[in-house]
């Protein structure tokens, strides 16, 4: 069962699903759901999410909810460990922030063909962290929802333990 982080939609079962289904049971991503990602949740499903909620602004505002989606879901497509590139990383050397941008560009490029939309999305979802600008309003999208995903991710699962312990 496909779910966004504060959905209770199932997402197979809808225009997102059509978008990305050629794409979400490859191997690469599945080796996602093995890696943590902002504390309490996987990298795979910080994807989902941001795959599946920029879809859907994408298709309010009329912009390429497709692109979106599959962006998305492939923006953070990089295996290394994150505190240790940081930790030994030497002077000149790209920050996280880039590299794992550009990292997961080369990545989804082996997954399927990426449009040139889409390249801007996975590689500037950091901006501005990663100076050059988006090109296009898709891109500005994906990285807002990019960080709106990281704090409910953060955020929801001590919000629910609170209030479990409410509860009992």
């Amino acid at each position: 069962m496909l779910k966004a982080i504060c959905s209770s939609k199932e997402l197979t079962g809808n225009g997102y699903y059509d978008c990305v289904k050629d794409i979400i049971d490859c191997q690469q991503l599945q080796e996602l759901k093995g890696i943590t990602h902002h504390v309490s949740t996987t990298r795979f499903q910080h994807c989902l999410n941001v795959s599946y909620y920029s879809y859907i602004v994408c298709r309010m505002f009329s912009l390429n909810a497709r692109s979106a989606a599959r962006a998305g879901l492939l923006h953070d497509l990089f295996y290394y460990n994150r505190r240790e590139y940081n930790s030994s990383r030497s002077k000149g050397q790209a920050s996280h922030s880039r590299k794992h941008s550009m990292e997961a560009c080369a990545n989804a490029a082996k997954v399927t063909d990426i449009t040139r939309l889409e390249r801007d999305m996975i590689e500037k979802h950091m901006w501005p962290a990663t100076r050059q600008m988006p090109k296009y309003k898709e891109t500005y999208i994906i990285t807002i929802i990019d960080k709106y995903c990281a704090i409910l991710e953060f955020c929801v699962p001590k919000v629910q333990r609170i209030v479990n312990r409410k509860a009992q």
